[in-house]
Parts: C-alpha cells; structure tokens; sequence
C-alpha cells in the first residue's frame, strides 16, 4: 500500500505545511536536524512524532568520520535523541556495498574510526600490502604522505571507492576540504576516478532502506540540498521533501531539472501523521 504525502493548504502568511503519511521517513542531519551542532526548531518534536507514530525511520550522514554511536552521543548533546541503530552514515552503506561486492576483500583506508569499524564489522582486513581497494572517507587531518601511498596502491591496481563526493565540508572557522576534494586530487594523478558510495549515490538511500526493512514505494526523503538529498531520494523512487534551513535557497531549486515534491521552511514544518 502507498502511503502519501499531502500538503495542507496554508492560511494566508503562514509557512506551507507538509503532513506526512508514509511507514518510512529517511531524513538528512545536517542542515535538517542540526545546524553547526546546534538543534534546528522542531527538530526534537519531529523526532518525537516518528517514535510516538510508530514510523521506520532512519537519520542519513554522508559524514564518515564518526560511527552511529558516536554520532548518537553527539546528538543527543544537541538536545536530540536518536538512538544509533536510526543512524545511517556513508561508511555503513560504502562497508554494506564493499561486502556485497567481494566479501571478506582487504582494504586500504584513508580515514578515522567511523569508516574503520565499519569494515572491520563486516570482516575487512585493513591493509597496505595488494589490498582489494583503497577505500577514501573523511578525516580532519589528510596527510600527503598517505595520499601518496594511495595514488601508488592504485597505480599497481587496487580499485578506488570513496564514501561520499562532498568537496567541502563546515567548520565553525569556514569550509574544509572534504573527501571529494582529496578525490579529485587522486584522480587527477592517477588517472582513475572513484566510485562514490554516499549520496548521491541512490544505492545509499536503497542501503538505509534495507537496514529498517522498508520499501521505496512507501518512504519519504527529507533533505536540505537538490544535489545530494533530493536527487538521490527521488533516482531511489522516494518522494521527496526539500527545506530551506540548509544548504539550499528556495530560488537556487530552479537550476536543477528535477523537482522536489515539495519545499517547505523547515523540519518544523513537517507533520508526522
């Protein structure tokens, strides 16, 4: 049975809101839920309705740095209480796809911990020598010396996979260069382009589906940017939802040749029914 997603008719001057009747809800973090570790208005109520109505949910990350349960923790500090087993993250789905792809392979990793222990929980071995793949994630600290190691093990063959294609990332002090960024630097020397894993991947969207056991034809995708989110969740057959409170402004969704299937304010402008 599908479920819909109805918009009620705003009294005059009031912000659109979106009444979501579906089983599934996949949301992105930031820019939907948090804002710079800091809780956007409704985010704790929206998180509520989807316990109190029952819902499968799951909060998405293209952020590779932290596992679920650091990310819980993190969260949770903000005021938002999301168990980890409601966190999807890019590491999960690129370590849920490497195993389908050749399980029990080797790995060469540029990235922290919450990229590692997702694929040693799937029974990866970590190492520099012939690995299956270099597997490229998030990290605060990209060192050349490891990059160069990398460019070398591709050079001699090891297929090349990144979470997530994101160039830049936020800090408090203004953008950082992200995995994307380090991606192209790699290609650029190798000649070899990655597989990115993370949205906008659909297989990300598909990957967080599986894990709760819920169907497209049934799920809604909230996100804050048209490239990553909204794109990702409508090629995975998602209705979408787009708010404002994020990366993208309401006049920038005219660029892209697609749609949302609806915009709104933001998360405190989604109903949960």
């Amino acid at each position: 049975m599908r479920h819909d997603v109805a918009v009620s008719k705003p009294r005059e001057g009031d912000p659109l809101t979106v009444h979501i009747d579906a089983e599934s809800v996949l949301t992105d973090m930031d820019g939907v839920l948090v804002h710079e570790e800091h809780p956007i208005p409704g985010a704790e109520a929206f998180i509520s309705a989807l316990r109190d109505k029952g819902k499968r949910w799951m909060v998405l990350t293209n952020n590779s740095i932290f596992t679920p349960r650091d990310l819980s923790a993190r969260l949770k500090n903000t005021g938002l209480d999301v168990p980890p087993e409601c966190i999807w993250t890019s590491a999960l789905a690129t370590a849920q796809f490497l195993n389908q792809q050749r399980p029990g392979g080797t790995a060469h990793v540029i990235g922290e911990a919450g990229l590692t222990t997702a694929l040693h929980e799937i029974g990866y071995v970590l190492s520099e020598r012939h690995p299956d793949y270099v597997v490229l994630g998030e990290t605060r600290t990209y060192s050349f010396e490891a990059i160069t190691r990398a460019i070398r093990l591709i050079e001699r063959g090891s297929r090349f996979i990144a979470t997530n294609p994101d160039p830049t990332g936020p800090s408090s002090a203004g953008s950082l260069p992200a995995t994307g960024a380090v991606a192209a630097l790699i290609t650029k020397a190798t000649g070899v382009a990655p597989y990115f894993v993370g949205k906008p991947n659909p297989l990300m969207m598909r990957s967080a589906l599986n894990a709760i056991g819920a169907h497209s034809e049934s799920a809604v995708m909230i996100g804050d940017r048209m490239d990553t989110d909204v794109i990702s969740g409508l090629e995975a057959g998602l209705r979408t939802v787009l708010v404002l409170s994020g990366s993208t402004a309401e006049h920038q969704t005219d660029v892209f040749p697609y749609r949302p299937t609806h915009i709104v304010d933001s998360i405190a402008n989604v109903v949960v029914e």
